[in-house]
């Protein structure tokens, strides 16, 4: 059975612009529920203009998101349609306003299908509340403010990955690209380095909470096998299992650009910084690919040239 993704209710905003009013919901043409706090100063965003936001998604008393303090969040206004989903106010709102949009959970099943997720009940109400904190014209206005985010966002990963080193008194080396590694044992045997295979146990925490999310180090399980510099797995691994050889045994503490960046990661929210025990089960040389078989020629047919194939 297919289930509703935690993103399908994305929402978006900062609590202290939902507090204090007695306004009204209003419905957009779908039913959804909506109100939108202004003072009408600035211009309605258009079509095609892009809205900057913060948010924070809420399920009763309970935050499921919020990018207040971290990276902002960069939306392109549409028409609105009748489509049941904050899309529909975007057309309506302006540089400094805030808005808060309600769904009904029973709604999003029945318009979408699917199960729910476990920790969302029929009978709820989603909170998707936001801020917005500028509109860009243009795509390139959009993305060179992105870029200036984006940059303090990766500065902040990396304080919080010193600041947990600090306060738990750990000694890590950084490596170039931004991983910092404990190397309790070195190992002994081949280098883990471009073009080897290398097989890893390992258990995956988030940061700073250390809850454990996946580990292969107990029971039977095989331990992981990838070709470092191929790109098959998240450039924290690639970069800091290098400083390892085969029976090495460390800590890994990865910034979030160096894991998952804006993508949903293991805690299933963006900009998650990781830690990764790991154990380096074997190095080996890469597998040899297989050559693909080649296209047999079809026949020259007598009298006329072979055609050539198109670029």
């Amino acid at each position: 059975m297919k289930k509703i993704s935690l993103y399908a209710f994305a929402g978006l905003v900062l609590m202290g612009a939902i507090s204090c009013t007695s306004q009204e919901y209003k419905k957009t043409k779908s039913g959804l529920l909506y109100k939108i706090i202004t003072d009408k100063k600035n211009p309605v965003a258009k079509k095609g203009e892009f809205l900057k936001v913060h948010f924070i998604q809420k399920v009763r008393d309970s935050v499921l998101y919020s990018s207040e303090g971290g990276m902002p969040v960069y939306i392109q206004v549409d028409s609105a349609r009748p489509v049941y989903s904050p899309t529909e106010i975007f057309p309506l709102l302006r540089k400094g306003d805030s808005a808060i949009v309600v769904e009904m959970a029973d709604t999003l099943q029945k318009r979408f299908g699917g199960q729910l997720p476990p920790f969302i009940h029929k009978k709820d109400k989603l909170t998707i509340a936001f801020r917005v904190l500028d509109v860009f014209p243009t795509l390139q206005d959009k993305t060179k403010d992105m870029e200036q985010e984006m940059a303090g966002e990766k500065q902040r990963e990396i304080k919080a990955v010193e600041d947990y080193l600090a306060k738990n008194n750990i000694k890590a080396e950084k490596t170039e690209k931004g991983t910092y590694v404990v190397v309790n044992t070195p190992g002994d045997g081949p280098q883990v380095d471009s073009g080897k295979q290398v097989s890893v146990r390992y258990t995956g925490k988030l940061l700073p909470s250390g809850k454990e999310f996946e580990s292969n180090m107990k029971g039977p399980g095989e331990p992981y096998k990838f070709v470092v510099g191929q790109a098959q797995i998240i450039q924290g691994w690639d970069d800091g299992l290098r400083k390892f050889k085969k029976g090495g045994k460390g800590t890994l503490y990865i910034p979030a650009f160096l894991a998952y960046d804006q993508s949903p990661g293991p805690g299933h929210k963006p900009y998650e910084n990781l830690i990764f025990d790991v154990e380096i089960a074997d190095v080996t040389d890469a597998p040899k690919q297989q050559p693909m078989p080649a296209m047999p020629q079809m026949p020259q047919q007598q009298g006329r040239p072979q055609q050539q194939p198109h670029k």
